[in-house]
């Protein structure tokens, strides 16, 4: 489990520094932007299938179902609505929203153990802390809602592929849906204006939202979702705001808060809390998680 538990802390620890890197390609077109990223992402993740000689593998159309769903709602519909929450309220309603993903994959994950409920609750708390309760209006808060089923269809939708597909061809696969649908909302919301050459700095940004926290985050958090289940998984999920928070410092762009500290705080402790609690039979083998999630498609 430690390696579960360490490749699930790197992949959301990952994906909360997105947030001082995101400063890059602030001006960039937005839908475009992430199109490019997952174009990168998904050239470079089937360059390393052809490479450890990972054949293309034939899915029912259950499973390709799951896929399709994973690229629509974990991947597209998750940008779509957190950049429309934060257009309409401000990243800190959309943050406090996200930050709930812990309790929800807890909740979903069977009969979770009151201790990992508990923990969850505790990383909810501390999520909540660091990223600021969120203020905003009704339809900003309807968008966060939408990211919030998002992320949590990142992990469930893909359970059922796992033991059949790997972590880099379901990270493949979805990244490789997910371009074609992005190209076309760019080109509804945004035009023909929605590529562009990029500047340098955003030129790295593209390339780190596409390799560290596409490609990176991805395989390590799909190699660690069925050591671990939906529910201790999802409790690293907590660990994004306090991505943000080391990466802000590092980088000398923001100083945290009291409140910041303290709910960085509370989101360790609730992990390891959590994380003693008991494992659900139904996750306690890869052919046990396919048989009950396969319940959930």
């Amino acid at each position: 489990m430690r390696n579960g538990a360490l490749g699930a802390a790197t992949a959301m620890f990952t994906v909360g520094t997105l947030a001082a890197v995101s400063g890059l390609i602030k001006d960039y077109p937005v839908y475009g932007g992430q199109a490019v990223r997952y174009l990168l992402a998904a050239a470079i993740l089937l360059v390393v299938t052809r490479l450890l000689g990972l054949r293309f593998v034939r899915l029912t159309w259950r499973e390709f179902l799951c896929l399709a769903g994973l690229a629509v709602l974990g991947l597209v519909f998750f940008n779509v609505a957190v950049i429309e929450s934060t257009r309409d309220s401000g990243p800190a309603l959309v943050g406090t929203v996200l930050g709930t993903v812990p309790l929800a994959l807890a909740l979903v994950s069977g009969r979770p153990a009151p201790r990992l409920l508990a923990g969850a609750v505790v990383v909810v708390a501390g999520a909540t802390l660091a990223t600021g309760l969120g203020t905003g209006s009704v339809s900003g808060l309807l968008w966060a809602l939408g990211a919030l089923v998002g992320e949590v269809s990142f992990s469930l939708l893909a359970i059922p592929l796992l033991p059949k597909l790997g972590a880099i061809r379901v990270s493949a696969y979805s990244t490789a849906l997910a371009v074609p649908m992005l190209a076309v909302a760019g080109v509804v919301a945004e035009g023909r204006s929605m590529v562009r050459v990029p500047t340098p700095p955003e030129a790295f940004g593209l390339l780190y939202l596409a390799i560290v926290v596409t490609v990176g985050a991805f395989f390590l958090w799909y190699t660690a979702l069925p050591r671990l289940g939906p529910g201790r998984a999802g409790l690293f999920a907590g660990l994004i705001p306090v991505g943000a928070i080391v990466t802000g410092m590092v980088l000398g762009v923001a100083t945290p808060s009291g409140y910041d500290l303290l709910g960085a705080g509370l989101v360790i402790a609730g992990i390891a809390a959590g994380l003693t609690a008991r494992r659900p039979p139904e996750v306690s083998s890869p052919a046990s998680v396919s048989a009950s999630a396969t319940g959930r498609s």
